[in-house]
């Protein structure tokens, strides 16, 4: 995939890990009404990721769905940062505490060199708060977001 001025864009996940995160928010999102995405860049364009992710969130219109129980998940690689932005409806149920507890686990696991695993674990953990606060419905739910990751600059 090549970018402005034809530069190609980096590469930070195999094609069998995109494929097993993917899986992941496959099956996160069978059990809830919730939506899950990632965001993958090189570097943070603002200084506080989070701040970040609230903007990439709503570029992505995760606002929009029915619920409000969208949860972005954002990566800045090269500048080794992450943060995770929930949207109103979900946030009001599992707190800021949730949050920061999550993002606790998962540079735990990024310090052992687990990447993969820590993204899939962070999840399944945001799709149990899901299914807690918003189960799946068979006659109204649908994927209201596309499920793959999102590659930034």
């Amino acid at each position: 995939m090549f970018g402005l001025f034809g530069k190609k864009q980096k590469e930070y996940f195999t094609q069998a890990e995109k494929d097993a995160i993917v899986a992941a928010i496959q099956k996160a999102e069978q059990r809830t009404s919730g939506e899950i995405r990632i965001y993958v860049e090189s570097n943070c364009a603002l200084v506080n990721p989070v701040h970040r992710a609230k903007e990439i969130f709503f570029q992505l219109k995760m606002d929009q769905t029915a619920s409000r129980n969208g949860v972005l998940l954002y990566l800045a690689m090269e500048d080794h940062q992450l943060a995770v932005f929930g949207d109103e409806g979900i946030h009001q149920k599992v707190g800021h505490a949730f949050w920061l507890k999550e993002v606790e686990m998962m540079l735990s696991e990024f310090k052992q060199m687990n990447f993969i695993e820590g993204i899939c674990h962070i999840i399944e953990d945001i799709g149990e708060a899901l299914l807690t606060h918003f189960p799946y419905d068979g006659t109204t739910d649908k994927n209201e977001l596309p499920d793959e990751i999102v590659f930034g600059k």
